[in-house]
C-alpha cells in the first residue's frame, strides 16, 4: 500500500508528511511550498532535458576539449585523444580516472534515466528494487561527472605562462559542462516515486488477469 493510497503526500522542499485534501491547492505547513502527490510533468521534463544533453554530448565529444601548448606549439585534443596521450605518457591512472569520469559515467547515466522513464511508461518487466537501485546509482555518481571540468578548470588557472607553457579550454568542454548539468537536472526532476506507482499498475494487472480464468469457471 502506497502512502498515496492513506491520503498522505510528501513536501518536495522539507519532506514533511501531509494529509491530501481534494479539489484544494495545498501548501506546506512547515515551510509554504505547494505540495503536489507526484512532481507534475515529470517524465516529459526528464525526456527534455535528457534528448538535450544527448544531443549536446556529441559536439562535447567529437570537439576539442582542451589545448596544451608548449613552447609556442600545441594541438587540440578531444576527450578520447585526452586519454590516449595520458596512456601514451605512461599516466594510466590519470588515464583511467578521466576516461571514467568523462566518458563511462555520462554515457551511463544517459542510458540509465532513458531506461527507467522506457520502463515507467511502458510497464517493463523490471522489479521497483532494481530501478530504485539505478536511480539511486544515477543520484550518487552524478556529481563525479565534474571532476574533468573541474581539473581543466585549475590547469587554465595556473598554468599560463604566455609562450612557454598554457592551457586553453576548447567548446567541447563548454558542450561537456552543459550535458553534465543537463543529466543532473535530469535525475532531479525524475520522480522516483513513479517506479513504485509503476509496480502497483503491474500488480493490480496481474492479480485481475489471475482473477478472470477463476470467475469464468
Amino acid at each position: 500500500m502506497r502512502a498515496l493510497d492513506a491520503g498522505i503526500i510528501v513536501c518536495d522542499e522539507c519532506h514533511k508528511l501531509e494529509y491530501l485534501r481534494e479539489d484544494e491547492v495545498q501548501h506546506c505547513t512547515r515551510c509554504g511550498a505547494r505540495l503536489h502527490a507526484r512532481r507534475p510533468d515529470s517524465i516529459a521534463r526528464t525526456w527534455a532535458l535528457l534528448i538535450t544533453a544527448a544531443i549536446l554530448y556529441i559536439p562535447a565529444n567529437l570537439l576539442p576539449i582542451m589545448t596544451v601548448s608548449m613552447l609556442g606549439k600545441g594541438m587540440p585534443a578531444t576527450i578520447m585523444e585526452g586519454v590516449v596521450e595520458l596512456v601514451q605518457a605512461d599516466m594510466l591512472p590519470i588515464a583511467l580516472v578521466v576516461f571514467v569520469a568523462s566518458i563511462l559515467v555520462p554515457t551511463f547515466k544517459l542510458i540509465g534515466i532513458a531506461l527507467l522513464l522506457y520502463s515507467v511508461q511502458r510497464h517493463q518487466p523490471m522489479s521497483a528494487r532494481q530501478r530504485i537501485l539505478m536511480y539511486r546509482f544515477i543520484e550518487w555518481i552524478g556529481r563525479w561527472s565534474m571532476l574533468d571540468i573541474f581539473v581543466i578548470a585549475i590547469l587554465v588557472a595556473l598554468v599560463n605562462f604566455g609562450n612557454l607553457a598554457s592551457i586553453e579550454a576548447g567548446v567541447g568542454a563548454s558542450a561537456f559542462c552543459m550535458v553534465v548539468i543537463l543529466t543532473m537536472l535530469a535525475a532531479v526532476t525524475f520522480d522516483p516515486r513513479l517506479i513504485w506507482d509503476n509496480t502497483f499498475v503491474e500488480e493490480d494487472e496481474e492479480s485481475t488477469a489471475k482473477k478472470i480464468p477463476a470467475d469464468r469457471s
